[in-house]
């Protein structure tokens, strides 16, 4: 797998691996690692409401596919006998091929992205958005626009998009200003028939 667009994520081409982070436990797990930074399979078991040991082995299914890797040993705390896992990278990407089994791969993936999706805006309405300040409350927009685009416009436009939101990604906790704030940006393209 591959680090290609403008954030680093990694590429998932793979059916298999497509198949595997279409489990929801597997990726709560990977998102958890991918926001948090590294955990041991018992720190991750009561984000993702699995026990330590199907956590564990939820770990090393990602794992067989480049997706998870062991920590640092130097950049983690405690002892050297708790095994540390970490993302291999910020997020991922997911390109399918034209095959039938990747193209069911990638929708049983996306099928649970975007059911993730929508439970993170349902629990951002209920717990964050009556609690925001009027400032950020002001930003905290949904929209909804249909756009005419060729082919070759939309990977423009999605390349654009990427660029713009790039070093933000890739800025680090410390650099941010103080008044930051982590802010979910969910973006879907669904062309029209």
């Amino acid at each position: 797998m591959s680090l290609t667009n403008p954030f680093g994520d990694v590429q998932v081409t793979d059916p298999k691996a497509m198949r595997a982070l279409a489990h929801p436990t597997r990726l709560a797990i990977l998102s958890h690692l991918q926001r948090r930074g590294p955990a041991t399979a018992t720190m991750l078991s009561p984000h993702v409401g699995a026990t330590p040991s199907v956590v564990s082995w939820h770990l090393r299914h990602l794992a067989g596919f480049g997706l998870v890797v062991d920590a640092d040993p130097d950049e983690v705390p405690g002892d050297r006998r708790q095994r540390w896992w970490t993302a291999v990278a910020r997020g991922f990407s997911v390109e399918a091929g034209a095959d039938p089994d990747s193209q069911a791969a990638a929708r049983a993936l996306g099928d649970q992205l975007m059911a993730t999706a929508q439970q993170q805006v349902n629990q951002w309405m209920a717990e964050v958005a009556p609690e925001l300040p009027p400032q950020w409350q002001r930003h905290a927009v949904i929209s909804n626009t249909q756009v005419p685009l060729t082919v070759e416009e939309l990977t423009r436009l999605q390349g654009a998009i990427d660029e713009l939101i790039a070093p933000y990604v890739h800025r680090a906790e410390a650099d941010a200003p103080p008044d930051a704030r982590a802010v979910r940006i969910l973006r879907h393209y669904l062309p029209g028939r």
